[in-house]
This record gives C-alpha cells, structure tokens and sequence, in this order.
C-alpha cells in the first residue's frame, strides 16, 4: 500500500464501487499497437504508464475504462480494462459480466462538444453561417428577454449568458420535439449580459448549436457530422446517439463514489436539470442513447476519439483524407480566455472556441501543456492533443464519481501521460 493508499482508505467503507480481481490480465484487452521502440520511446515506458491506468482500475470506481494514445500518428497504447456491463455498483453477483474491449463504445457526455463545435466550424468554413452571426438570425423565436445580441462565438465560448437549463428542457420526450426544447430555451431569460461573464454552459448551448445546424442545413446535426467527418474518416461510431439495435453495446455507465451533498448538488441540479446520479441515470436511457443531445451524447469508442484529435492535430487531415481547413483548426482551438474564473465550475480555467485548453505550468491535461487543447466529460473522460508532443488521447471511463479522493488516481494517470512521451516540438 502506497502513500495515497493510505490517505484514501478512510472513505473507502462508505463509496459505492465495483468489484474488482486480482488478475487484472484476465479483465484486459491489448488492441494494435506500435512498438515503444519504433516511436523513439523507452522499451518499458509504456507499461509504466498502463499500470497507472490499472491503477485506477483498482478503486474500484470505474467498471470500464479505454484508452487510445497516438503519438507522432501512430498508436502508443490501445487497451480496455473491465467490464463494458454486469459489475456496476448495486448490480447482482450473479449479472452476466461483458467484458469491456478496445471496441466497446461509450458515452461521451461534454466530450461531446468539441466535436459538434467543429461541425458549427465546417459550417462556417463552408460559408454556411458566420461565428459572430446573432443566434436570431438563424432562430428568430430566440430573441426574447434579452437574447437577442447573442452570436455563435458567444455560446461556443461559454458567454452567452444562458449557462442553466430551464425547468422541463430534460425531458427525455422532448428529444424527438427539437423545436419545443427551443421554445423552452427562447422563453427563458439571459443570466448576464452575453460576452459579460465566463461560465459553461453544460447543457443549453449546445440545443442553440444543433438548432441553427438543423436551420442553416435542413439536416439534424447527427446527419451532418455522419456526412463531413464520420463518413469521410471511416469511423463505426462517434456520432449523436445510437441505432435502437446498438443501445445495448454502449458500455454501462455507473453512479460511484460517495454521495454528491450541497452546494455541488445544487450546482448540478441547475445547470444540468438534474442532480449529478440523476444525469448519470438519464443517460443511460436508450431515450438519451437514441436521441441527439449535442452537448452530451456522442458515442464513441476511446480510438476513434483519439484519431479525431489526430485530424486536428494534423491540420485537419488524417491519413490523406482532409475534413477541415487548416486555418479552421487554429481558429477552433486558438485562445479565447486567458484563466478567467469559470462562475459555473468555479475555477479558472482558458477556453477556445469549443475546446478547453491546457496550461504552463499545469492545466487539464497535465503539466506543461500549454497549447494543448481538448475537453472533459463529466469529469471522468479527457480526450486532447497535444502538438508539443505530438500526441492525441483518449481516456473513456464508465464511472461516474464525484466527491471520492481516490479520482486523485485519474490525476495521476493524466500526468503519467506527459512524462511518458517527452515534448518534442519548439
């Protein structure tokens, strides 16, 4: 027992976790993956950074995690660990247990929003819309209580004002009745005066993107994202939902931890709709997994992710098909906030237009990563490039803790990432 061990095992009799094996060999699957060697790296360096990741395994708060890292275009690591369903918290020890592979696709949650961020970047590559066009240009109904100085840049970049969902908008009902989640959105009112104020919209902002998707295309977002980049790259999944005949192979996701207590079941309950074990049951409806919810429910396997961050580390290109320009990915991912106080999720933090950003000396995605730029998904999932080290990453989990000590162990495994693929790059 470690250090860490130590300092967490007083809460350990009170956090909802699974159940784990000794053999963790037996609950692994090793995807394709290129010889450290052939990369530039130590033989053994990338062993040592799996076994942080069985690490956190061993908390017992994830019944799955997957992992996709490439480096310099090639695959560093591709591997699963436990069980894609039958071991979550409260689940019957006899549940039948489906073991999680590099295959299995999981839920993204505001992972997510990076990705419909650049299906709004396509659109406007293609001279479809405008960023600093008004949302009421493409949704006249918007234009009430204050909203209608709101632009497209002022929702991708988290200051439109509108960062809480108003009462009803969850309904999973309303998933097929887009225009009635609008209606809802349109009649609320602004919190602050857009562009004013830095807070994150969870949920809200990404309605108002796939709307004036569905407006300025005729098309849902989901047909859109299928057709510019899903279709083009050859990918199986990462996409608004699932068919009805695959809600069964998204992995389970799992409440774990120690109960969520106010003020942060306060916080989640006004901007998400829901409290925190509320959304992580709500989107494990097949409603949720059906529908399309723009901010939240991609599905997606950690190696697809992983080769998304690769086109845009690329320019834009990955393997001699171009999605995007490659001045539309410097815009995307250029800086827009400079650690300005997140009034949402009360830290500091630096935004591009759709992604987070990392830091120097540290950031989100570890130390030393201050052109990185990527996203979280509720809290557990991390997805990024890094150009300084010529990396792109995946890290899918399907538990869902909060308040546990242990999630230090995520942490550390972030950080593992960095020290084992050294900046390369000016």
């Amino acid at each position: 027992m470690d250090v860490l061990d130590l300092l967490l095992s007083p809460t350990r009799a009170v956090k909802r976790t699974c159940r784990t094996v000794p053999d963790l060999r037996s609950v692994t699957h090793v995807g394709e993956e290129v010889p450290p060697w052939d990369l530039g790296l130590e033989s053994d360096s990338v062993e040592r950074l799996w076994r942080s990741f069985e690490a956190l395994y061993r908390t017992g708060l994830y019944p799955a995690i997957q992992v996709s890292i490439r480096h310099r275009g090639q695959v560093a690591l591709q591997r699963a660990i436990g069980h894609a369903s039958g071991n979550s918290p409260g689940d019957p020890s006899d549940s039948p247990r489906i073991p999680a592979t590099v295959d299995t696709p999981f839920l993204l949650y505001s992972a997510s929003k990076a990705i419909t961020a650049m299906v709004i970047h396509k659109l406007d590559e293609q001279h479809k819309l405008h960023l600093d066009d008004r949302v009421c240009e493409y949704i006249p109904e918007f234009a009430q209580q204050g909203k209608e100085w709101i632009t497209i840049r002022h929702v991708l970049g988290h200051r439109a004002g509108i960062p809480n969902l108003p009462p009803g908008t969850m309904d999973l009902e309303l998933l097929d009745r887009p225009d009635e989640i609008i209606r809802l959105l349109s009649h609320a009112p602004k919190v602050w005066r857009p562009g004013h104020r830095l807070a994150y919209h969870a949920v809200s902002g990404g309605f108002v993107l796939g709307e004036i998707v569905r407006r300025v295309t005729g098309q849902d977002i989901r047909h859109v994202l299928r057709k510019e980049v899903v279709d083009p790259l050859g990918f199986r999944w990462m996409n608004f939902g699932v068919a009805d005949a695959d809600v069964s192979k998204v992995a389970r996701d799992a409440f774990t931890g120690l109960p969520v207590w106010p003020p942060f079941s306060w916080l989640f309950q006004r901007v998400l709709g829901t409290s925190f074990e509320g959304a992580v049951q709500l989107a494990s409806d097949p409603r949720f997994l059906r529908g399309i919810v723009p901010a939240a429910n991609i599905v997606s396997t950690a190696d697809e992710l992983s080769a998304f961050y690769q086109c845009l580390l690329n320019g834009g290109e990955l393997d001699g098909v171009r999605i995007f320009d490659r001045r539309t990915v410097q815009h995307a991912t250029s800086e827009q906030t400079f650690w300005e106080l997140d009034l949402t999720l009360g830290i500091p933090l630096r935004y591009g237009l759709g992604f987070m950003l990392g830091g120097d000396p540290v950031g989100l995605f570890g130390w030393r990563t201050p052109r990185a730029f990527g996203h979280l998904g509720l809290t557990n999932i991390l997805s990024w490039a890094d150009p300084d080290r010529e990396l792109s990453v995946a890290i899918l989990t399907s538990g869902k803790p909060f308040l546990s000590l242990d999630v230090a162990r995520l942490l550390q495994a972030v950080y593992q990432v960095g020290a084992s693929f050294p900046i390369v790059a000016a």
